[in-house]
């Protein structure tokens, strides 16, 4: 037997060594899925499997860079043949390839999401749209969730439902702009992310010769985070896997939490339907967590009625208790939160980096960030603004990309007049109606521009038509680095940013000479084989958050959205804002199905902790420039009780757990007083709104007026409040106690 098969338990042997016909693994949070999915690889190349033939898609460049080193450890240097790499970047690899079936060049240029908007936003100013209706980022979204659903322009003009949909929603025109968009960057040789799954779908289905050279090519199929999959990729690896059905999926659809990306969870939960010889194998043991932290996330998740019945488990140690900490304001859940990593961090040697403080938005880091600045407690934001989406960057890669596809609308626009050369929005937009109007290509109009701009315009545009023919002839003689180097100097765009003496000026000049540094990093490679422009730019468009985290100093605590800490892990972790509305989110709320991805994602969170778990709520929080009294989260009621207890303080005060019924029969012993003095009313027991609940115009409330609440019940309003933005009612809820209600948030039902 294989040495390395001896590191495995008996699930994950099977996995191994079951490399022929469907399979599935569902794979537990911590169970070693890229441990199995890596020897997998390798027992099919030491079977004689010829890495050409195997496809391995992820959903991280770096996911699948660590899992080429691992193979390459055990099989050697042949593992770099493997097609291995995310659904886009493997998809673009194939699409250069053979993109001239769609008509489209083989150097197109991909668009990023900024470069999307703004040529929605561009097209929607051309039709006389109101912007303020039709915002970029709205457009987008539904474009890129037809795209994902496979609904090309011409579909969703034929559709009832999606053109009603938009006519309710007050925006009529988005099937329109849909396909002046699609024709607009078809035209330009251009593709955004979506249309990489897109156009392959298309180019399988539509040119059956291409589809069968690559089902003959591809022998076996993995695909790793199979639950985050959305409708287009299932269909492209179903077409792929349809002749030889070698096709393994590891996932966990305890784990789905991308629906808003067009993530499908009925791609696992019903994978046997299509598959009924499927080979299912549970990857059950966790090896990353404590018993309390896996025992705890196992109850939390079992409430999920959606789901592939499994029994999460580990070897590992007990572990201490879940923390529940309570703070009184979210600024004081900030302080709370690093005096704790500040006392653990000397109490047990640890270092920054083995902390992570992660929340629902991303808005909620501020409290926590200023709270760690005034410890002196070094940290970092994963998820702030990208290196590649900063000004100065995207304009040299602007440069480079119309250097290769003078096309390239979106490049065009950014760089045309940058440096300024006397080249206005008015000229631009006559170029581009010219093009459109004649059905011609930029550079077309471009090369012969004084018939459409005037004689005035034309001048500089000439000198910028040379230029970029100057730097196309370097493009084809030297590497990326000579080139990009060239483009970067003869561009005027470096001598403009080094004679910027200004801080963010030579900020950005750095950030130039960085990128250049990692152009130079791309051609010094030895392993790399194809050294060109388009190469990098190709690598470059395709990089996530992930992929770009290259910190100097490491040792930082890491505050993260929950969604950014997926594949993660960490020895201590710290869960804050759990508060309903918060989270579960607001937005959430309307179904049993975004109910239960907000659990999941709770689930997620939970299982990032390898030895400790802290969990956070405040009682008060700043929203949207108010401060709202808040409720702890109902997940908390789903964490089992024998696996929390509370934090020793709670503002210099004997701390509480949550006032919900769980809790208090669990932790009054010791508590009682303090329960009762919480600020947090507890509802009354068993209570419901009267059957015909509907909240009433408070604007003619007074005082001695009879009211209901959905939660707090039948109360008499004591003393309006006038002063200030908004008016409140303090009132007196009989057993419940007082309450001070802001009218413009309160739900009451004026009974006289």
């Amino acid at each position: 037997m294989t040495d390395y098969l001896e590191s495995l338990n008996e699930p994950q042997r099977e996995a191994v060594l079951n490399t022929e016909g469907p399979c599935m693994l569902i794979a537990g949070a911590g169970s070693g899925k890229t441990r199995v999915l890596t020897f997998r690889i390798a027992q099919l190349m030491n079977k004689g499997v010829d890495p050409f033939n195997i496809m391995s898609l992820t959903f991280t460049n770096k996911a699948a860079r660590e899992m080429r080193e691992r193979i390459e450890k055990v099989v050697g240097h042949d593992a770099r043949n493997l097609w291995m790499g995310t659904f886009h970047s493997v998809f673009a690899r194939i699409l250069r390839a053979e993109a001239h079936h769609l008509g489209y060049p083989n150097n197109f240029t991909i668009y990023d999401t900024d470069d999307s908007k703004a040529m929605i936003r561009s097209i929607v100013k051309e039709m006389g749209l109101d912007d303020t209706v039709y915002k970029a980022n709205t457009v987008y979204n539904r474009i890129s969730a037809a795209k994902n659903s496979l609904i090309g322009w011409q579909d969703y003009l034929q559709n009832a439902e999606l053109m009603g949909d938009d006519t309710a929603n007050l925006r009529p025109e988005v099937g329109k702009i849909y396909k002046a968009y699609a024709l607009r960057t078809f035209r330009a040789g251009s593709m955004d992310f979506d249309d990489l799954l897109f156009n392959t779908d298309k180019l399988f289905k539509e040119h059956l010769e291409v589809l069968n050279k690559y089902q003959q090519r591809f022998q076996y199929i993995l695909v790793d985070e199979f639950q985050d999959t959305n409708l287009c990729q299932y269909f492209i690896i179903r077409k792929l896997a349809a002749v030889r059905q070698n096709i393994c999926v590891v996932g966990d659809d305890a784990q789905s939490i991308y629906a808003f990306r067009g993530a499908d969870i009925t791609n696992i939960l019903n994978f046997e339907r299509d598959y009924p010889e499927l080979k299912v194998i549970k990857l059950e043991q966790n090896y990353r967590s404590t018993q309390n932290i896996v025992h705890a996330a196992n109850s939390v998740i079992k409430k999920n009625r959606a789901q592939l019945p499994k029994n999460v488990w580990t070897a590992n140690e007990e572990g201490p208790l879940i923390e529940l900490i309570k703070a009184v304001s979210d600024n004081e859940e900030g302080r709370l939160v690093s005096n704790s990593i500040f006392q653990e961090r000397l109490q047990h040697q640890l270092k920054f980096s083995d902390f992570a403080i992660l929340y629902r938005t991303n808005s909620q880091s501020r409290a926590i960030e200023e709270a760690l600045r005034r410890m002196n407690i070094k940290y970092k934001v994963v998820g702030g603004l990208s290196f590649y989406q900063r000004k100065e960057i995207k304009d040299l890669l602007g440069y480079m990309r119309f250097v290769l596809n003078q096309q390239d609308e979106a490049s065009f626009r950014r760089i045309i007049n940058l440096p300024k050369r006397g080249i206005g929005d008015s000229t631009v937009d006559k170029i581009v109606v010219a093009a459109n109007d004649h059905s011609m290509t930029i550079w077309d109009v471009l090369q012969n521009a004084a018939p459409f701009v005037g004689g005035r315009s034309a001048t500089p545009i000439e000198d910028f038509v040379a230029m970029i023919k100057r730097f196309a002839l370097e493009v084809e003689r030297k590497d990326a680095y000579d080139a990009a180097f060239e483009i970067a100097k003869g561009s005027g765009l470096l001598r403009e940013l080094y004679e910027d003496k200004t801080v963010e000026g030579l900020s950005r000049y750095e950030n130039v000479q960085e990128l250049l540094n990692a152009i130079k990093e791309f051609v010094d490679d030895p392993e790399r084989q194809e050294k060109d422009l388009g190469s990098f730019l190709q690598e470059v468009s395709l990089v996530t958050g992930q992929d770009e985290d290259k910190d100097k100093d490491p040792d930082k605590v890491t505050l993260m959205t929950i969604h950014m800490a997926k594949g993660l892990e960490f020895r201590y972790v710290y869960i804050v804002g759990l508060e309903e509305d918060l989270f579960p989110s607001q937005m959430m709320l309307s179904s049993r199905a975004d109910l239960e991805e907000e659990r999941r994602l709770f689930y997620v969170a939970i299982t990032r902790a390898e030895k400790r778990l802290f969990l956070s709520y405040a009682l008060t929080r700043y929203r949207f420039g108010r401060l709202k009294n808040c409720e702890p989260s109902r997940f908390l009621d789903d964490i089992d009780q024998s696996f929390i207890k509370v934090a020793s303080k709670f503002g210099g005060l004997e701390s509480t757990p949550p006032p919900t019924s769980q809790y208090a029969k669990t932790l009054v012993n010791g508590i009682k007083k303090t329960i009762a003095s919480t600020p947090v009313a507890k509802p009354p027991a068993g209570y419901k709104p009267s059957a015909d609940f509907a909240p009433s115009d408070t604007s003619s409330l007074k005082e001695g007026m009879k009211v209901e609440h959905p939660k707090f019940g039948f109360g008499t309003v004591l003393q309006m409040d006038m002063s200030g933005a908004d008016r409140k009612a303090r009132i007196s809820f009989g057993a419940v106690g007082e309450k001070t209600l802001l009218l413009s948030f309160a739900k009451l039902r004026i009974v006289d």
